[in-house]
């Protein structure tokens, strides 16, 4: 198992919203115009999943302790699946802590780390950016990702407070800005 969760990630990395761009190729001498730059990927928002259950998952925290996504229901849930090598993860990371800060009462905000090292790699990544209301958690066999189907990262869900899902959204986002307002305005945030 440990092998296919390695190569899933392998193949993540290549395919999924963390990978590099290719150079542009040599613009040719004839012609007149530059080419334009590729438009960045849009956000995906997808409500494909809407109504499905909090999946049965256990994840950990940076010190082991055993989790069941499930039991998080009660206050909405916004479920973010992450990795300490994908650029677009690290981005949004602070805008999530503030996020955290700024929900507390009304949003759970739940980071979960795709790593496969776990918190040898996950607790010095964390204490170095200073996250002052996020708080990590592991996947270390990526358990939650293959139950919800997901194949790249950045990938963030939102379950309303009876533990539904209410979106998907994959890519990056500022969560400190309009379009994270307009989202979480869906259940009620």
């Amino acid at each position: 198992m440990a092998r296919f969760a390695l190569l899933s990630l392998t193949t993540l990395a290549l395919m999924g919203g963390c990978h590099k761009q290719e150079a542009p190729a040599p613009q040719a001498q004839q012609q007149a115009a530059p080419t334009p730059e590729p438009a960045a990927p849009a956000l995906a928002v997808v409500t494909d999943d809407k109504g499905k259950a909090l999946p049965a998952a256990e994840i950990k925290t940076l010190d082991g302790t055993a989790v069941k996504l499930a039991d998080l229901k009660g206050k909405p849930l916004l479920v973010n699946l992450w990795a300490t090598w994908c650029v677009p993860c690290v981005k949004e990371l602070p805008t999530l802590d503030a996020l955290a800060a700024q929900q507390a009462g009304k949003l759970q905000v739940v980071a979960v780390s795709q790593d496969l090292e776990g918190a040898r790699v996950v607790a010095p990544f964390v204490a170095k950016r200073g996250f002052k209301t996020l708080k990590p958690y592991l996947d270390t066999s990526n358990a939650l990702m293959l139950a919800l189907k997901e194949e790249g990262l950045p990938v963030t869900i939102l379950y309303g407070a009876d533990g539904k899902e209410v979106w998907r959204l994959r890519g990056d986002l500022d969560w400190t800005g309009a379009k994270a307002k307009e989202l979480l305005a869906q259940a009620g945030v």
